[in-house]
């Protein structure tokens, strides 16, 4: 069957490859992705595989059923969403939506999954079981698509035993797969801190309530979250992106807001943390006079592969690849929406190389220079066909 798969990959490349570049052209931002999703209900429409729409708005849970449907079902996972970035490639296949770019590679996810669709589609009557593909909308901004789409039970009926999904990993040759079992990415929360206080001449500043110097104190005193409060073994991390402030060169403002983010790996940790960020934040302000607002957006859990079926799929990999071509990874302290689905059946994230260093060093993700070796694409939608054919079992 991996000749059989191979030989489709191929065949359906090109197609894979036009829509990587349609969707590149005109990405869209979380949420907002109704182009896109369209295109993609279209594109299954004409490959014969039914599928829901509007789920969460933009979402799309598509369904393809082999021999025995109801003996086990595998959902497989592409986000929709772009990011706010102004790309800079230069390519022909370059954004044509100023100030919005698929930074993150989720054109290619989009582009895999409906290759491995097709492939599996051929091959219906070769492999037990359900297949669900799942085209998500919002992984980008919280709440998150997967919490969305699970709230409206777009997996409820059938309901997956697994679900997979694989991501670009810029570090990675192309040619190659990374997985890593158990704790991989680290939980996500957004935190808004607005500091409050009166303003007037910078020249006087014993006359006003000094909210940019407080606001800095405020930062300082946080990073012992990380530094005095967590433990030495919990991979912790607390980063301010963003500090404002009405004021001027000679005018104190009234107020200051500084926006964040913090992120780990255990979850008693994240909670006891947060309530820290919240009583040192305004503690510091109390005491030097200020008023102090925090606001804490819950993010993302931490991601957790479970740890057979990781290495279930890293063996199916390793078989349609080479051993060669199967790589551990790190665990990361980015984020990633997909940890929802563990609310709901066993997950598998694992990462797709895109990196050719004879076109060129590649950029990092979230970045305008951001592209991959195009080549990824014919490996990437294989090999999920083959992971997806062999965890069904043959019919």
């Amino acid at each position: 069957m991996i000749k059989k798969i191979k030989e489709l990959a191929d065949r359906f490349y090109p197609q894979a490859l036009d829509i990587r570049r349609y969707l590149h052209r005109n990405p869209e931002l979380s949420f907002m992705e109704d182009k896109t999703s369209e295109y993609i209900a279209s594109l299954l429409k004409r490959a014969g595989i039914s599928c829901r729409t509007g789920i969460a708005r933009t979402g799309i849970v598509a369904a393809l059923e082999g021999v025995r449907p109801g003996r086990r079902t595998i959902a497989l996972r592409a986000e929709l969403d772009a990011l706010p970035v102004r790309e800079e490639t230069g390519k022909d296949y370059a954004s044509v939506n100023e100030g919005v770019m698929h930074a993150c590679g989720h054109d290619v996810h989009i582009a895999c999954l409906l290759g491995a669709s097709m492939i599996l589609k051929e091959i219906k009557d070769s492999f037990e079981g359900t297949v669900l593909f799942v085209f998500q909308p919002g992984e980008e901004k919280a709440p998150g698509g997967a919490r969305l789409l699970l709230d409206a039970g777009a997996l409820d009926n059938p309901s997956p035993d697994l679900i997979i999904a694989q991501h670009v990993l810029p570090s990675l040759p192309v040619g190659t797969l990374g997985f890593k079992p158990g704790i991989y990415m680290a939980s996500s929360d957004e935190i808004y801190i607005k500091i409050t206080g009166k303003g007037g001449h910078a020249a006087m500043p014993h006359q006003t309530t000094d909210v940019i110097l407080i606001a800095s104190h405020i930062i300082v005193a946080l990073q012992q979250i990380v530094s005095r409060h967590a433990e030495p073994s919990v991979p912790t991390v607390l980063s301010f992106g963003k500090f404002t402030a009405p004021g001027a060169v000679n005018v104190i403002p009234s107020h200051a807001s500084l926006e964040g983010t913090f992120r780990t790996l255990n979850e008693p940790w994240r909670k006891e943390a947060l309530q820290k960020i919240k009583t040192i934040a305004q503690s510091v302000a109390t005491g030097m006079g200020a008023g102090c607002e925090v606001s804490i957006v819950p993010g993302y859990p931490a991601l957790i592969n479970d740890p057979d079926a990781t290495k279930e799929l890293r063996g199916y990999a390793s078989d349609y690849l080479g051993k060669e071509n199967v790589f551990p990874l790190d665990t990361r302290m980015t984020a990633e929406d997909f940890a929802f689905y563990s609310e709901k059946c066993s997950l598998v994230f694992y990462r797709l190389g895109v990196k050719n260093e004879k076109i060129s060093a590649p950029a990092e993700l979230h970045t305008p220079l951001f592209d991959i070796d195009e080549e990824a694409i014919r490996t990437g939608m294989g090999s999920m066909a083959y992971i997806t054919y062999a965890s069904l079992g043959k019919a």
